[in-house]
C-alpha cells in the first residue's frame, strides 16, 4: 500500500472506532437527563436508580470517547496537511466552536453533575444534566457542519487557490448539514435504545426466578428503550429520505454507486439485493431484485425521474474535472495517472443495505420488547435476552456502515464539488495527503490501532463490570445517621 492508502486506513480505523462511542454518549445523555427529570417530578425511586445506573455507564463511555476523539483533529495535521491548508479558513470556525463552546460546556456541566449530587439542589443538579446533554448535541452539530461542508461546499469565495469563508451562517445552515444532523441524532438514540433494551432484558432474565427489588427499574428501562428505538427508526427513515433527495442533487455518483446503477434508467428501480460482482461497471454479470420506479421516487418524489448511471456520470466528471491527475510529484504514483471517479461499488452498495437492514433489526427488537412487556408482563424465555444482547450491536453496525458509505461514496474527492457552487472549490483525496514516507504512516497506523485496541479492552471491561454490578454497584451506601427505611436518604 502507498502513503495515501495507509493514511486513509488510519483515518478510517480511528474514526469508526471513535464513532462507536459518540452515538451512545449522545443518546444516553438525553435519556439519562429524562430519567432524572422523571425522578425529580414524581419522586419515584425507580427513576433515581435508573439515573444512577445508566448515568454510570454514560460516564465510562464518555471518558473513552474523549480519549479516542482527541486523535481525530490531530490527524489533519499529521497525515492530511495539504487538506488542512486548503480547508483551514473554513474548518477553523466550526471546529473552534466545537472545542471552545460545546466541549467545554459539556465538561463543565458534566463535572457539576458528577460531583453535585450532595451539593446542589435537585433542580440545579437536573439543569446540569440537561446542559451536558444539549452540549453533546451542539458538539455533534458543529462537527457535522464541518463534515457537511466537505460534502457540499457553501459560504465561500475562491481566493488564491483556496476557499475563504464569507458566511459562517451559510456553513452552519448548509442544507446538507441540516439533513445530516437529525439523521445522526436519530441514529444515536437508536444506539442508546438498543443498549438499554439489551442490558435491561438480561437483568430481568437473570433474576427471573427470585425476588428482585430492582425489577421495576429493568422493566421500565426495557420499555423506554423499546419505545425510543421504534421512534428513532421512524425518524431515521424520514431524515434518510431527505438526505437521499439531496444526494440526488449534490452527489449523483454517490446515489448511483449506492444502487450499483451502472446504466441510466428512467424510471429507475430500487435494488433490494444483488447477486454477482457489483464492482464491474458494465453490470452484465449482476442480477438484482428490484422494486420498479422506487429509486426515482426516493430521488425526486415522483416515479418518472431519470437517475444517471455510473458510466454516464464518469463521462460527465471527466469532461468537467479532467481525465488524469496533474503531473505533480506530490501525488506520487498517481501523478499523471487516469482518475477513477467510481467509488468502491461493493462498499457503497452493501454498506447502504447494511445500514438500513441492521437499523430495521434493531427497531424490530424494540417492538418485540414492547410486546413481551405489555400489560405488566415480564419476559421469561431465555431466547429473548440473548436476542436483545446480540441486538445491542445492530445499530452500532448500521451507524458505522452509514458513515463508511457517506465518506467512501464521495471518492475520489475529499472536498466534493458543489454543482451550483463556486468553481474550484473541490479537492481530490490524492492531493490532500501529507508528504510522508510509508514507514512513518505505518508507524502511526500500527501505534494508534494498537492503542485503540487496548482502550477497547478497557471499555469492555469497565462496561461489563458496571453492567453486571447492576443497581447495587452504583448506589452510594446510606448514611448511618439516617433511617434505613428512607429509600431516598442517599440522594441529597
Amino acid at each position: 500500500m502507498d502513503v495515501l492508502q495507509l493514511a486513509r486506513w488510519q483515518f478510517g480505523i480511528t474514526t469508526v472506532y471513535h464513532f462507536l462511542m459518540v452515538p451512545l454518549t449522545i443518546g444516553l445523555s438525553v435519556l439519562v437527563a429524562g430519567m432524572q427529570t422523571a425522578w425529580v417530578r414524581t419522586g419515584h425511586e425507580r427513576y433515581y436508580k435508573m439515573t444512577k445506573f445508566w448515568g454510570k455507564l454514560l460516564l465510562v463511555n464518555f471518558a473513552m470517547g474523549v480519549v479516542t476523539g482527541i486523535v481525530q483533529e490531530f490527524q489533519f495535521g499529521m497525515n492530511w496537511n495539504a487538506y488542512s491548508r486548503f480547508v483551514g479558513d473554513v474548518f477553523g470556525a466550526p471546529l473552534a466552536m466545537e472545542g471552545l463552546v460545546a466541549f467545554f460546556v459539556e465538561s463543565t456541566f458534566l463535572g457539576l453533575w458528577i460531583f453535585g449530587w450532595d451539593r446542589l439542589s435537585k433542580r440545579v443538579h437536573l439543569a446540569c444534566a440537561w446542559a451536558f446533554s444539549l452540549a453533546t448535541i451542539a458538539s455533534a452539530y458543529f462537527i457535522l457542519a464541518a463534515n457537511s461542508w466537505m460534502q457540499h461546499p457553501v459560504g465561500v469565495d475562491f481566493v488564491d487557490g483556496r476557499p475563504r469563508m464569507n458566511s459562517i451562517w451559510a456553513v452552519l445552515t448548509n442544507n446538507t448539514a441540516l439533513a445530516a444532523i437529525p439523521h445522526t441524532i436519530a441514529g444515536a438514540f437508536s444506539v442508546a435504545a438498543a443498549f438499554i433494551v439489551g442490558v435491561a432484558a438480561w437483568h430481568l432474565w437473570r433474576k427471573r426466578n427470585g425476588d428482585d427489588e430492582h425489577r421495576s427499574v429493568w422493566r421500565t428501562s426495557l420499555r423506554l428503550g423499546g419505545w425510543v428505538g421504534v421512534v428513532a427508526f421512524a425518524a431515521l427513515a424520514i431524515t434518510g429520505d431527505t438526505q437521499g433527495k439531496l444526494m440526488f442533487e449534490q452527489q449523483p455518483m454517490k446515489m448511483a454507486s449506492a444502487e450499483a446503477l451502472c446504466h441510466t434508467e428512467q424510471p429507475a428501480s430500487f435494488s433490494i439485493i444483488a447477486i454477482g460482482d457489483v464492482s464491474k461497471q458494465n453490470c452484465e454479470d449482476v442480477k438484482t431484485f428490484n422494486v420498479p420506479a422506487l429509486l426515482s421516487f426516493l430521488a425526486h418524489s415522483d416515479f418518472k425521474t431519470e437517475v444517471k448511471g455510473v458510466e454516464d456520470l464518469v463521462g460527465q466528471y471527466q469532461a468537467k474535472y479532467g481525465t488524469n491527475y496533474p503531473d505533480d510529484p506530490a501525488l506520487g504514483e498517481l501523478a499523471g495517472k487516469p482518475i477513477d471517479y467510481t467509488p468502491s461499488l461493493p462498499v457503497t452498495y452493501w454498506g447502504f443495505r447494511i445500514m438500513i437492514g441492521f437499523g430495521a433489526i434493531s427497531a424490530g427488537i424494540g417492538v418485540l420488547a414492547l410486546w413481551l412487556t405489555r400489560k405488566g408482563r415480564i419476559p421469561d424465555s431465555k431466547w429473548f435476552p440473548r436476542l436483545a444482547l446480540l441486538g445491542i450491536a445492530t445499530p452500532f453496525i448500521g451507524n458505522s456502515a452509514g458513515w463508511i458509505f457517506t465518506e467512501m461514496g464521495r471518492q475520489p474527492f475529499v472536498v466534493v464539488p458543489n454543482p451550483s457552487g463556486v468553481d474550484g472549490v473541490w479537492m481530490f483525496t490524492a492531493q490532500a495527503v501529507s508528504n510522508l514516507s510509508i514507514g512513518e504512516v505505518w508507524t502511526s497506523l500500527l501505534a494508534l490501532t494498537s492503542l485503540y485496541a487496548v482502550l477497547g479492552v478497557v471499555e469492555v471491561f469497565l462496561m461489563r463490570k458496571y453492567v453486571r454490578g447492576g443497581v447495587e454497584g452504583v448506589l452510594p451506601p446510606p448514611r448511618q445517621d439516617e433511617s434505613k427505611t428512607d429509600s431516598l436518604s442517599f440522594a441529597y
